[in-house]
């Protein structure tokens, strides 16, 4: 498009809400791939696959009879209570990394069918302001092939807990943030970093302690969400065609020709909002060790968490001031 380039860089300020330009953006994407690409072949290793890409090996997991739901209502109905199960698990950690807890109750429901064949893989509906409805992670179920077992823990953390319904359910029940933030302003950066970073939290609070193929699962969940810095900057930036997208991106995750493709055209049309989660992440975690540099044993994980979740969703800037001075404080 004419001015095309401006109005992609205007596209990423809002959506990462920095000031990275796209090439930045692509280069952090490429690095990130080439690092989780060397974690999930270590597993892959383990597991006895050796020969092949990595993304190769992850297809070859994908297709095995043991990963697969059947493609029926019964498989689909199997899959919600297994989420279910992982969502009772994983709530029961929450007091190891958060002192305030959410109360709104949390629903796992299928994407309607008649929505499905365009609709995103997950997504999240947050609960009624009064309480009068739960929060609700819909996963879409047109294809039970597209949701191999070792997948699913990742976007239930990510989706649900101790992911976006944990992060807008105590924005909401905060009490002591004005009502546009606890209810109204959103920054894709903030709220979809903190999904991708509670992925990591999951890892770091043992959920896959026993289960090596659910990590492949969120190594391979990483890569999905570098590959997007990689795949967005190439089509807006570096004038990549959509069917050169859908290669890179199935090369670095091994994911499926049909949901991959789902996703490129999602940023064909939606420029630069794939890039908010991973920079996102990056960026939560940078600011997690900027305080923990500044406070040594007195770094508090709890009171860190705490402290950005009740000021509510804010621009990454401003979030990094905010825990700055809560550092600060701390002495």
């Amino acid at each position: 498009l004419p001015r095309g380039a401006e109005m992609y860089a205007a596209a990423l300020v809002s959506r990462t809400t920095t000031t990275m330009s796209p090439d930045e953006i692509h280069n952090v994407g490429v690095e990130l791939i080439a690092q989780l690409n060397g974690e999930m072949d270590a597993i892959l290793r383990a597991e006895g696959l050796t020969r092949g890409t990595v993304a190769e090996r992850v297809q070859e997991i994908s297709r095995r009879p043991d990963q697969l739901y059947p493609n029926t209502d019964a498989g689909r109905d199997q899959i919600l209570a297994d989420l279910n199960a992982q969502t009772r698990e994983i709530v029961a950690m929450m007091p190891r990394a958060f002192n305030t807890l959410a109360q709104a109750q949390l629903e796992i429901k299928r994407v309607p069918p008649f929505t499905e064949a365009g609709a995103p893989g997950g997504y999240y509906q947050r609960a009624a302001l009064d309480g009068s409805r739960p929060g609700a992670h819909f996963i879409n179920l047109r294809d039970t092939a597209e949701w191999p077992r070792f997948t699913l823990p990742t976007l239930n953390y990510h989706e649900g807990v101790p992911g976006h319904h944990w992060q807008i359910s105590i924005q909401q029940e905060s009490g002591s943030i004005p009502f546009i933030r606890s209810a109204m302003l959103g920054f894709s950066a903030f709220s979809e970093g903190w999904g991708l970073y509670a992925e990591q939290l999951a890892d770091e609070l043992g959920a896959y302690q026993n289960n090596r193929l659910g990590r492949l699962g969120y190594l391979q969940s990483a890569t999905f969400r570098a590959s997007r810095l990689v795949c967005d900057t190439g089509l807006h930036a570096k004038r990549w065609t959509r069917e050169q997208a859908i290669q890179s991106m199935m090369q670095a995750t091994g994911d499926l020709e049909s949901s991959v493709t789902t996703e490129i055209e999602r940023y064909c049309v939606q420029p630069g909002q794939a890039c908010a989660y991973m920079i996102g992440r990056q960026a939560i975690n940078r600011i997690r060790q900027q305080s923990t540099t500044t406070l040594g044993a007195r770094f508090d994980l709890k009171a860190f968490h705490d402290t950005m979740l009740a000021n509510g969703a804010v621009p990454l800037s401003v979030l990094e001031r905010v825990l700055a001075d809560w550092a600060a404080a701390q002495g």
